[in-house]
């Protein structure tokens, strides 16, 4: 049997400890030391205190700092002489201090995180779609064939699910096999992992991975950046050389698509004559070369470079620095704006819940970049999040879903809480148009 994920997590604590030197080539490359303010700082002397805070103790107010501000963005993990994979150390950091809390606050944090991440979830893909379209996104288990691959959306994703069906659609022109998985029942446990409760975390994470082996499919192709760092870096790695350790590949969706643009040139037989910039995260190596890849290879469409800079790995990871994420929203809004773009295209769903809106106020669109590659394909998926967004107001939002949320039996006091806290809620920049259309609305006549 595998160690528990706890115990294989303490054996893997340790090997950072015995092998990171302190050379500081990590926090040398790091793009967000700047950021926050602690670029100025010893490097030896930062590493030395995440080391610290690993071992349980306090560390320095630049290392704890340091680990607070990580975006995921990968830069360091090349850079590192010892091949000790420092976003891994400062997720274990992050831990560390979630570990000085009691075990019932964990739980309770982890808990917490989870049903708001769940009721999210649940009530924002209801309000777009019909009860028999998002059984597309819950797969009926082992099929008596294995299929080619498990496509595993994560959870947030079913948010924006306009993108899973665009990527469901591609697997089925490839002429892939696929089993779905994803939501909260299949959850990567990374809510509990970041609150500290490693026996939460462990637990369902296991159980989703030991699910993915029960497909018998050979690789499994992970949708959302979050899930496939847990799994591929905190959960798997532990698991290695156990007798019962789950059998196959882990990778990134859109690194697998693009792996497939032989097989996948020839579908796109329609012309996108659009002038195309793509807002991008570097944190999960290749994908947004291979997403850059395949949007060159689209007929018509003109691929343009945008200067952006190269941090986290999905715009929610940069929330530890509210102002530089509004910089970096706004940078990239206005970079796109100058290289008269007609589509500013984004990979992650996280990012098109944030930019999506920002539509209404500059010459161009905003899109995921499968939208593009499904217009090329004679494919389309109306991204209804981004035209209940666009409303910005809850009343319209709440009348134009009413038919859906009867559907369903969501609680209207429910819904409107949704709609307010995270549907219009989630906006780091603000909209230029929201307060005349508010003005507009409150006028009298």
């Amino acid at each position: 049997m595998s160690a528990t994920f706890a115990e294989a997590l303490e054996a893997r604590t340790q090997d950072v400890l015995d092998n990171c030197t302190r050379c500081g080539r990590c926090f040398e490359v790091c793009p967000m030391t700047a950021p926050a303010g602690i670029a100025g700082e010893s490097a030896a002397d930062v590493v030395g205190g995440v080391l610290d805070i690993i071992r349980g103790g306090s560390g320095t107010p630049a290392s704890e700092r340091w680990a607070q501000v990580c975006s995921g963005s990968g830069s360091c993990i090349p850079a590192c002489p010892e091949d000790v994979n420092p976003r891994f150390m400062l997720a274990l950091a992050r831990v560390a201090k979630q570990r000085h809390a009691s075990a019932d606050e964990q739980h309770r944090n982890g808990s917490a995180a989870f049903s708001k991440m769940g009721r999210g979830v649940r009530v924002l893909s209801r309000m777009q779609l019909p009860a028999d379209v998002l059984k597309r996104f819950h797969g009926d288990g082992p099929a008596a064939t294995p299929p080619d691959v498990v496509f595993y959306t994560g959870c947030n994703v079913l948010k924006t699910p306009h993108i899973v069906l665009l990527a469901l659609d591609i697997l089925d022109a490839l002429g892939v096999s696929y089993t779905v998985m994803g939501g909260p029942g299949d959850c990567c446990g990374v809510l509990q992992f970041r609150s500290g409760d490693l026996n939460a975390s462990g637990r369902i994470a296991y159980r989703t991975t030991d699910r993915f082996a029960g497909t018998g499919a050979g690789k499994v192709l992970a949708w959302c950046p979050t899930c496939t760092i847990q799994i591929g870096e905190n959960v798997l790695p532990g698991r290695q050389g156990a007798p019962d350790a789950p059998a196959y590949d882990l990778e990134a969706f859109v690194v697998y698509l693009g792996d497939q643009l032989d097989r996948l040139r020839p579908l796109m037989r329609h012309r996108v004559e659009k002038r195309v910039g793509l807002h991008e995260h570097p944190g999960v190596a290749g994908v947004c070369e291979s997403a850059i890849k395949i949007l060159k290879a689209i007929p018509g469409l003109e691929y343009v470079e945008l200067a952006q800079p190269q941090v986290g790995y999905m715009c929610n990871t940069l929330q530890a620095l509210p102002a530089f994420k509004r910089e970096v929203h706004r940078g990239i809004l206005e970079a796109a704006a100058e290289a008269k773009v007609d589509a500013l295209a984004g990979v992650y769903h996280a990012c098109h819940r944030e930019l999506c809106s920002h539509e209404r106020d500059w010459p161009f669109e905003v899109v995921n970049f499968l939208e593009l590659i499904g217009e090329a394909m004679g494919i389309r998926r109306e991204d209804n999040f981004k035209r209940l967004k666009k409303m910005q107001d809850t009343d319209r939002i709440l009348a134009d879903v009413m038919d859906l949320v009867e559907s369903h039996g969501l609680g209207l006091e429910e819904v409107r809480a949704v709609i307010e806290k995270e549907l219009l809620g989630e906006q780091p920049l603000p909209l230029a148009s929201a307060r005349v259309d508010r003005d507009v609305a409150s006028a009298p006549g």
